[in-house]
């Protein structure tokens, strides 16, 4: 079943096209040149450059996948959850797609996508598992039942992993987007040299409180500027990212071995950073877990899959109508559309 699957939820337009879980083509036009000017994200300009770049995005992945729309079974596009305006441009032009070819539209959850970056490459792995999601804005350990069934385990009360080492490393001056440059220069640092709490949520062990974290480091930056002192980035940021990891693994481990899974899974932006990675495989290696997560490339936003995930929508009859909207929030355990 060849699928054309559009993401277009924050500030990456993407297509690709699909064949259950085998990628034909997989196209990716980035903004992030544009917003480094800003430090972060604009969504007025992000929905702008999605309407600039979504039909020539469109025409790449269809010429690479030596394909035309005739060709394709189905159409998929992000949904929920994201920036309204830039979800609004790859639905409604997903829906024009699936009205002029008659082809049915495959709504799909932004979150469930990223879980689903893992059925690429790991042909082995299969439902259920224990996923820990982690990016710029989702912060949640999933119990993912069967492909489109899913149970929210944990979450984070404020902000995500991934907003806590951006605006991290945003104070210490580093461009956007800072959790890439925050991880590399973290290699060098000392992380016992710089001390941070460990916040936690009473009554919710599986659950994640990032904000007081972030707040921390910010603080502790500007307080040594005004005091004339320098800090050291590398042990910031070698300190802030042990502490990000020790949080997430923690939870993620005490929640599989509480809810007996021997599988866990990682997806999402966060679950590119080289310390998790490593620190979650000896953790999991010690416990006869086996692991999983994507190739870098489908660790951040892409559309390959969203692809992925809309073949088993698909089976599950997870179908859209031409009155389908676009939702800024939207649980992963829930259907609306």
């Amino acid at each position: 079943m060849k699928i054309l699957a559009i993401e277009s939820s924050c500030d990456e337009t993407a297509v690709a096209v699909t064949d259950e879980r085998h990628i034909i083509s997989s196209i990716v036009a980035t903004q992030i040149e544009e917003h480094k000017l800003y430090g972060g994200v604009v969504p007025e300009i992000a929905s702008r450059r999605h309407s600039e770049s979504i039909v020539s995005v469109v025409n790449e992945a269809l010429s690479t996948a030596n394909c035309e729309l005739g060709d394709i079974d189905a159409i998929a596009v992000t949904y929920a959850p994201g920036l309204i305006g830039s979800l609004l441009v790859g639905v409604n032009f997903a829906k024009g797609l699936a009205l002029s070819t008659g082809k049915p539209i495959i709504p799909v959850h932004h979150l469930r996508s990223h879980i689903a970056a893992n059925y690429i490459d790991n042909v082995d792995l299969k439902p259920p598992f224990l996923c820990l999601v982690v990016s710029g804005g989702h912060s949640h350990i999933v119990e993912v039942k069967d492909y489109t069934d899913y149970s929210i385990i944990g979450h984070t009360h404020d902000d995500a992993a991934g907003e806590c080492f951006d605006k991290a490393a945003r104070a210490l001056g580093m461009p956007y987007p800072g959790g890439v440059h925050l991880d590399k220069i973290a290699d060098s640092g000392n992380p016992d040299l710089f001390k941070l709490p460990y916040p936690k949520i009473d009554g919710c062990p599986y659950d994640f409180s990032f904000s007081g974290l972030k707040t921390a480091v910010i603080n502790a930056i500007h307080n040594a500027e005004q005091k004339g002192e320098k800090v050291n980035s590398a042990d910031v940021a070698a300190a802030l990212r042990q502490r990000v990891c020790d949080m997430l693994i923690s939870s993620t481990l005490k929640a599989a071995e509480d809810l007996g899974y021997q599988t866990v899974v990682m997806s999402g932006g966060v679950s590119a950073n080289s310390e998790l990675r490593k620190r979650m495989s000896d953790e999991c290696k010690k416990r006869g877990i086996t692991l999983y997560y994507p190739e870098l490339k489908y660790c951040g936003d892409n559309a390959a899959m969203v692809g992925v995930q809309a073949y088993y929508e698909h089976i599950s009859g997870n179908i859209a109508g031409a009155d389908l909207n676009a939702f800024a929030t939207m649980p992963i355990d829930v259907l609306n559309y």
